[in-house]
Formats: C-alpha cells, sequence, structure tokens
C-alpha cells in the first residue's frame, strides 16, 4: 500500500510515487500502458475492475510485471523506523527496515503480568514489570484464601477474598475447558494420523502379499523345469547334448596345404612311395 512521503528524509523523486495511494512505492507493478503501482493497490482494482487505473484500458492481472530496477533503487531510500512515533530516532535503509524492526527497543509490546493490559516499549517492559506494574506479585493473602496478592490490591487494602476466590475459580474452569478442547482436538489429529498409518500399513502387507505369491509362482515353475530336466538325464544317461551337432566330414576331403590340395589324413611315415 505504499510508505509515507514524510517517513523518508529529503525529497523523494514524484517516479518513486504509485498513481493511486501517492505514496512511495511498495513492490511496483507496471501495467502494458506504462503506469506503476503498488502491488497491493493495482492487484485488487485490475481484479475488481478488469482495466488499468489512470487508463481505463482492459487488462489482467497476467499483464502487470514486476519493475525490480526501479524496486532496487527504492530500497536505497534512507527511511524512519516504523516505532518512529514512540521515539526511535533510527533512519535506515528501506532494504534494512525489516532487520532493524526486529531489534528495535521501541518495538510495542505488552505487560507479561497477569492482569495488566499496558502496552509499552520493548526495552521498558522489564523494569515496568520488576519495579512499576500494578498487576505485580506482592506475596499472598493473609486473610485465609492464600491467593497471591498484587501490588494495586494491597494497595487498595485487600482483594476481596470470596470474590478473588470466585474469579480464580472461574480461570480455572477456563483453563480446563481450553485443554479440554486442545486434548480432543490432538486425539482427532492423533487418530487421522493413526487411521492413514494402518492403511499405509495394509497396503503394504498387501503389496508383500503380491510380491510373495509372484516369486513363489515363478520358484515353482524353475523347479519343475528342473526336474523335467533331471528326468530326462536320467533316461538317457549316455547321450549328453552339449550343442548343435558337427557336420561330419569325408576322411578323404581334401583340404588346403602351403597351396596343394591333398588328403587332410597325416601321412604314414613307413610308407614308401
Amino acid at each position: 500500500m505504499g510508505f509515507e512521503l514524510d517517513r523518508f528524509s529529503g525529497e523523494v523523486d514524484p517516479d518513486f510515487k504509485c498513481n493511486l495511494c501517492n505514496k512511495v512505492l511498495e513492490d511496483p507493478l507496471t501495467t502494458p500502458c506504462g503506469h506503476v503501482f503498488c502491488a497491493g493497490c493495482v492487484l485488487p482494482w485490475v481484479v475488481q475492475q478488469g482495466s488499468c487505473p489512470v487508463n481505463c484500458q482492459r487488462i489482467s492481472t497476467k499483464e502487470l510485471n514486476h519493475v525490480l530496477p526501479l524496486k532496487s533503487l527504492i530500497l536505497k531510500l534512507d527511511i524512519k523506523c516504523d516505532n518512529h512515533a514512540r521515539g526511535c530516532e533510527a533512519v535506515v535503509p528501506l532494504q534494512h527496515l525489516g532487520e532493524h524492526a526486529e531489534t528495535c527497543d521501541f518495538s510495542p509490546a505488552k505487560c507479561r503480568n497477569r492482569g495488566c493490559r499496558q502496552v509499552l516499549n520493548l526495552r521498558d517492559v522489564e523494569a515496568h514489570m520488576r519495579e512499576r506494574c500494578e498487576a505485580r506479585p506482592a506475596g499472598l493473602c493473609e486473610q485465609g484464601c492464600g491467593l497471591v496478592l498484587t501490588h494495586g490490591e494491597r494497595r487498595a487494602g485487600g482483594h476481596g477474598c470470596l470474590r478473588a476466590l470466585r474469579a480464580h475459580g472461574a480461570a480455572l474452569q477456563a483453563r480446563a475447558a481450553a485443554l479440554e478442547k486442545a486434548l480432543k482436538k490432538e486425539a482427532l489429529r492423533a487418530g487421522k494420523r493413526e487411521q492413514s498409518l494402518l492403511s499405509r500399513l495394509a497396503a503394504a502387507q498387501l503389496e508383500l502379499q503380491v510380491t510373495a505369491l509372484r516369486y513363489q509362482k515363478r520358484f515353482t515353475q524353475y523347479s519343475a523345469r528342473l526336474d523335467a530336466l533331471a528326468r530326462a538325464r536320467a533316461a538317457s544317461p549316455g547321450k549328453v547334448r552339449t550343442g548343435p551337432a558337427l557336420p561330419r566330414i569325408p576322411r578323404d576331403a581334401p583340404c588346403p596345404v602351403r597351396g596343394f590340395w591333398t588328403s587332410h589324413r597325416a601321412p604314414d611315415p613307413f610308407k614308401y612311395t
């Protein structure tokens, strides 16, 4: 929705201003016709009106584009802290504003004492709770109820034991009801988680059974094949088939040796020619 102009040190370039809110652009988007707006300003307009806020040209949100160079320039501008009205005098680059806000001593913080509704600067909370808070503990009631007295109640002369006990009982009942509600919610979530786990476990068991049956079937087939081979071998022990039969070659078939054709049989060394 843009940043207020008075938060920046010095004059702000008019090109850095949104055409809708007239503030310094925050996450600038440009239209096809060249107008630039804050993302938080132009997106709802285009969704509802379907047109450019300045030209009334028909556009859609898909036609809006980020202007990264312009955004980079704006992020370098010096800006006052978000807690300037609470007393913080820091001026930081806009790109570091979030980091400063997380550790700013002037950030608003509530008192943690029960019954105190004061909102103070973060740096003042501890001192307030320890020294100035009217709801800080001041000891136990001496009139018999045993509840804790606050400084405000002690200064007023007591807290009215009956009224304090009723309030304390109502607070305990509210806390018990909240705890019971949280317990039921957690039990419902645990039940859903258990059902999901049980369904996943059942699916895994079914898949395991199917896989086991498939492998059992294969094992049965392989066992039948092995039994068939064993029976065939037992029926003809002398015939062992090791491969395809080789063609028979006549003993007097010629074969090439040193370029001449002669018998493939080895010569007889005792035969004279």
